[in-house]
C-alpha cells in the first residue's frame, strides 16, 4: 500500500518542482517515487502549500527546556551564561516534563532529527523513546586546566550512558573561550570520524579576549576566582585560535558565527573543508539582538544548516520560525536554497543523509507541508509547517 501526495509544489531537498507532480510513498514513509500526476493512479491527497522532506534542527539544547521565558530577552551573552548556570538544578519532574514538551514541539513542526548539545544525561529517557533522530553532543568545557583530565573522564562518562542506549554521542568543547588548551588537546583525540560542533563567535567580546586578552569576558572569568595567569593573548580571533585542535574534526560544525569574518572563513576553508555553519538567528536577536552574517557566509560559498538552540534562548523550537528571521533580514535568499540548508544540509551535517534529508528513493525523511508561501515564493508572516507523514 502507497501514500501519495501532491501539493502546489515539491521541495526534493535540494530543489522545488511545480505541481503535477505526485510524490509516492511506502506507508511508513519510505520514499517510492516523485512521478507525473497521469501516471499516479486514483487516491491521492491534494494539498495547497509546498511538500518538504522533514526538517532537521542541528543544534538545540534540550536539556534547557525548563527555562523557557527565565531569561530575559538581550541581556547579551555575559549575563545569559550567568544565568544559565544558575537555572540548572531544578526538580527533575519539571525538567523532564520540558524535555517532553519540546519534543512534543518539534514533533509537531516538522523536525525529524536533532543535533542535541547534552552536559547531563537528562534527556536520555525522552531520547530513547525514539520519536526523533538524535545525534548527541556531549559538551565539555573547563576554565581552569589543572581539571581537564577530570573534566574529560566526566564527558565520557555521560557519552558512554548514551552509546550504551543505542543513541550516537560524540564529545565536543563548549566554545573557543570556555575550553583550556589543556582540554582542547585532549578532547582532540576523541574526535575520529565523529561530528564535532562548537559554539562560535557569538560576541565581539570573545574575539577581543583572544586577539588582546581585554574586554568584558575578564569580568566573567573573575566570577569564577579562576586565576588567568595561563592564558595568553593570541593576536588572532577566537575562532583562529583554536582551529589547530579543531581541525582534527572530520565534520565540523560551527554555530552562530555572529561575529565571524572573511578571514575566519578563509581559514576554515583552508584547515577544515567539511565544515557545516549553522545558523539559529533567534537565539541570535534573543541573546545579543544581533545576526550572522549570512550574505558573507553565502559569499564564500559556505555550507549553511540551521538550529533554533534552546528555549532558554529562543520563543519555539520551530526551524521554519528560524527561516522566517533569516528571510526578514536578508529578503532575496530564494526559498529553495534556504530549505536546502534546513533539510538535505542538515542532515549531511548529522551524517543521517542515508535516512533523511531529501526525497530520494528508500529514503525515510518524513513529509511535512509547509503553507503560507506566497505567489513571490517567500514566506509570509502566518507561514506554518506541520507533519504529515
Amino acid at each position: 500500500m502507497y501514500q501519495k501526495f501532491q501539493a502546489t509544489q515539491i521541495f526534493t531537498g535540494t530543489e522545488l518542482l511545480e505541481d503535477q507532480l505526485v510524490l509516492i510513498t511506502k506507508q511508513n514513509g519510505t520514499v517510492e517515487a516523485i512521478v507525473g500526476l497521469e501516471d499516479a493512479g486514483d487516491d491521492i491527497q491534494s494539498f495547497e502549500g509546498v511538500l518538504s522532506p522533514g526538517f532537521i534542527n542541528a543544534h538545540c539544547h534540550l536539556e534547557l527546556s525548563h527555562m523557557k521565558g527565565m531569561i530575559p530577552p538581550e541581556t547579551g551573552l555575559g549575563e545569559f551564561v550567568k544565568q544559565i548556570v544558575s537555572l540548572r538544578n531544578m526538580d527533575s519532574e519539571l525538567v523532564q516534563a520540558a524535555i517532553a514538551a519540546s519534543e512534543a514541539e518539534m514533533l509537531a513542526n516538522g523536525i525529524v532529527a536533532v543535533g542535541d548539545i547534552s552536559n547531563t544525561t537528562d534527556t536520555l529517557a525522552q531520547k530513547t523513546k525514539n520519536n526523533l533522530g538524535y545525534y548527541n553532543f556531549v559538551e565539555i568545557y573547563d576554565l581552569d586546566p589543572s581539571l581537564a583530565a577530570e573534566k574529560m573522564n566526566a564527558g565520557l562518562a555521560v557519552q558512554k550512558a548514551f552509546t550504551d542506549s543505542g543513541l550516537v554521542a560524540s564529545l565536543i568543547p563548549h566554545a573557543p573561550y570556555s575550553v583550556t588548551f589543556a582540554l582542547w588537546k585532549l578532547l582532540a583525540e576523541h574526535f575520529g570520524t565523529h561530528t564535532i560542533t562548537m559554539h562560535n563567535q557569538e560576541t565581539p567580546a570573545e574575539n577581543e579576549f583572544f586577539e588582546t586578552k581585554t574586554g568584558a569576558f575578564l569580568s566573567m572569568y573573575e566570577r569564577t576566582k579562576i586565576s588567568l595567569d595561563f592564558f595568553h593573548a593570541t593576536g588572532l580571533s577566537s575562532l583562529q585560535s583554536v582551529l589547530p585542535f579543531f581541525k582534527n574534526a572530520s565534520t565540523s560544525i560551527l554555530v552562530h558565527n555572529s561575529f565571524t569574518t572573511a578571514a575566519d572563513i578563509n581559514a576554515v576553508e583552508k584547515q577544515m573543508p567539511n565544515t557545516f555553519w549553522c545558523l539559529c538567528p533567534n537565539a541570535n536577536q534573543y541573546i545579543e539582538k544581533t545576526m550572522p552574517p549570512v550574505e558573507l557566509l553565502q559569499k564564500h560559498n559556505a555550507t549553511i544548516i540551521v538550529g533554533t538552540d534552546s528555549l532558554a534562548s529562543n520563543w519555539s523550537l520551530n526551524i521554519l520560525d528560524e527561516l522566517k528571521t533569516i528571510q526578514k533580514h536578508n529578503p532575496s535568499i530564494p526559498l529553495a536554497e534556504m530549505l536546502t540548508w534546513a533539510t538535505l544540509n542538515g542532515a549531511v551535517a548529522l551524517q543521517m543523509d542515508k535516512r533523511l534529508g531529501s526525497f530520494e528513493k528508500d529514503k525515510q525523511p518524513g513529509v511535512v507541508l509547509i503553507e503560507g508561501v506566497n505567489e513571490f515564493g517567500a514566506l509570509t508572516a502566518k507561514a506554518s509547517a506541520r507533519r504529515i507523514v
